[in-house]
């Protein structure tokens, strides 16, 4: 897959769909690939801590409360020329993490009809989302555990509830901004590159780290 981003034009205008119905695919990762690469995944899910000097213990400590033990991790990564919005999600203490992004389900045909029509969609992790090369941006918000138990049923119910995938109604963008409006974020125009929609998604909220639920 061409992980380089076409940045000379949205790949939905018309003249370009059959020229780009190679380019500007983005095949969803198997279960194979997605373990295959957990690895990477695991590395990068941690690198707020590993990448940076370690604080004194004491404020470590306080930081670790301030920020939740919980997070979603909005996230955008190249594709051939448009790019893909996804989130991960999980517990601070803990590697593993969970995707959740909209897709549109099957090989480059399916991609090009969503254009033009609704496709059927799939909701995990696609071809990608868990390598740390192709991230773009990326907005990590934290969550007490009430919260994030919460966030994380209706991010789970979302994938349960988006049968299918199209470029200009129900794309990746408007996937994962129904999840940061759930979560008291304001939200910017969905239609906009992946990229910068997350980018705009943490200005826009003045970079807050922590946020909390209203009440149910």
């Amino acid at each position: 897959m061409t992980n380089k981003p076409d940045r000379s034009g949205p790949c939905i205008l018309a003249g370009f769909a059959l020229a780009a119905m190679i380019a500007c695919t983005t095949p969803s990762a198997s279960a194979h690939e997605a373990n295959k690469r957990v690895a990477d995944a695991n590395a990068l899910a941690t690198s707020d801590s590993t990448s940076r000097p370690q604080p004194q213990s004491t404020r470590r400590s306080v930081a670790r409360a301030e920020k939740g033990p919980y997070y979603v991790d909005f996230r955008a990564r190249t594709a051939a020329s448009w790019g893909h919005a996804f989130v991960w999600y999980g517990k601070t203490s803990e590697k593993a993490v969970e995707v959740a992004g909209l897709t549109p389900a099957g090989d480059t045909l399916a991609y090009v009809l969503g254009h033009v029509t609704f496709v059927p969609s799939e909701t995990g992790a696609s071809y990608g989302d868990l390598d740390p090369e192709y991230l773009t941006a990326s907005y990590r918000v934290y969550l007490n555990e009430a919260d994030a138990k919460r966030v994380f049923a209706y991010i789970k119910k979302k994938q349960a509830n988006s049968p299918v995938w199209n470029a200009e109604t129900m794309n990746c963008t408007g996937f994962i901004g129904d999840i940061a409006e759930y979560m008291g974020l304001e939200v910017p125009n969905r239609w906009q590159r992946p990229e910068n929609f997350v980018n705009r998604l943490k200005e826009i909220n003045g970079g807050r780290q922590m946020v909390r639920l209203s009440a149910e």
